[in-house]
């Protein structure tokens, strides 16, 4: 009965807009020794959730988080979707990662996976208790895709697989119900290439560890500094970043994997916005700046760009306009110097000072007279080399 509903239950997750399911087993995690000494060594950056402890504790033990577990459905959404013209080469252009160019997958995933959970509901021979995860609980993913049969883990730390490529969401429905599991996937096809590592342009990845975990210093990933950071971007990375302003694809796209099996998702969601797909720099910030903290919320609702909000967007917006370096840029990240944010005036400042002309040194002598956050001041003064 078991395996006659596992198969079952595959087939309506297809037929609900997945693109690959398997079944894991709930048992812990061989990579928990190497997850604490990741926290407890920083490389987590500001991400406090991941260290707490009753989240680590939870990552090890899935009965934490469903008493009584027994199985793991695992599903896969394909999200790719091709660069507009000039991008990312083109330094005018806003670069946004292709996840998040459409709408937000939580949502979309979150509601397939509800509607398996529903019919599970309606099919299994008894009540069948159930918690849906899509990036939002403390539950080691790409783990349990591996173990259900769904790719292995590249020197990038992306889940790959093998026909596919990377560009994937996965999503988990943990069950109290018993359900045969699929064969894990025990091979490793990177080999000898190192593409992802030598792209990246912060030197965030590591390769494997002597146990064969991919290494990843969270707090040097473009994706990490221009979404999950609060504060202020290191001074040294910012002209690491270029053009990209929200997440980072750089070590998905140099792998052979995805630039030879990738292909657009035929999940419409995903499919991007006009005005989140190659926008003009000048055009963005501009927008950003005529916006409230409630406008924004209003303009991007149900885009994954909520996770930001208005200042840290409109701050790595300003930071790829520092690395264009125009003097077209000057009016723009001169007003950007009047933000109520301070957040965003340092770095308006700092891109001022990487245009470096004229007309970027008057605009940062006059703010400096009237700047009151000890920090911006700080970032007007580095950019005027004073």
């Amino acid at each position: 009965m078991s395996r006659e509903l596992a198969d079952r239950l595959k087939t309506r997750a297809l037929e609900l807009g997945f693109h690959r399911v398997g079944i894991a087993t709930p048992d812990a995690t061989a990579h928990m020794p190497f997850y604490r000494n990741w926290v407890a060594e920083g490389r987590h950056g500001e991400m406090g959730y991941l260290g707490r402890p009753d989240a680590v504790a939870r990552r090890g033990n899935l009965a934490g988080t469903l008493e009584g577990v027994r199985s793991v459905v695992v599903v896969v959404q394909e999200y790719f979707v091709e660069d507009p013209v000039g991008v990312p080469d083109d330094p005018t252009l806003a670069v946004i990662a292709r996840y998040a160019r459409g709408r937000d997958y939580h949502e979309i995933m979150g509601e397939g996976l509800n509607a398996l959970w529903d019919w599970l509901e309606a099919e299994a021979p008894e009540s069948v208790a159930a918690r849906a995860y899509v990036d939002t609980g403390p539950i080691l993913e790409r783990d349990l895709g591996r173990r259900a049969g769904l790719g292995w883990f590249g020197k990038n730390t992306m889940l790959i697989h093998p026909t596919r490529g990377s560009y994937f969401f996965l999503g988990v429905l943990l069950l109290d119900l018993a359900l045969p599991p699929d064969a894990p996937f025990e091979a490793t096809h990177c080999g000898t290439c190192t593409r992802c590592l030598d792209a990246c342009p912060t030197g965030a990845l590591s390769g494997y560890d002597a146990d064969g975990a991919p290494v990843m210093e969270a707090s040097r990933c473009i994706s990490y500094l221009t979404i999950e950071l609060r504060g202020a971007i290191p001074r040294d990375l910012r002209p690491l970043m270029g053009n990209r302003v929200f997440g980072c694809d750089i070590c998905q796209e140099v792998c052979p994997f995805s630039q030879r099996f990738s292909v657009p998702s035929s999940e419409s969601a995903y499919s991007a916005r006009p005005e989140l797909d190659g926008a003009p720099l000048l055009e963005l910030a501009e927008r950003l700046l005529t916006l409230s903290g409630k406008g924004f919320v209003r303009t991007f609702a149900g885009s994954p760009l909520l996770r930001t909000g208005r200042k840290g967007l409109l701050r790595n917006v300003c930071v790829a306009l520092g690395n264009w370096g125009s003097e077209e840029a000057v009016a723009t990240l001169s007003a950007a110097l009047s933000d109520p944010a301070p957040l965003v005036r340092g770095h308006a400042a700092w891109a001022l000072g990487q245009v470096g002309s004229t007309d970027a040194m008057l605009a940062l002598t006059a703010r400096l007279e009237v700047e009151e956050d000890d920090w911006a001041e700080s970032e007007i003064s580095a950019a005027r080399g004073s």
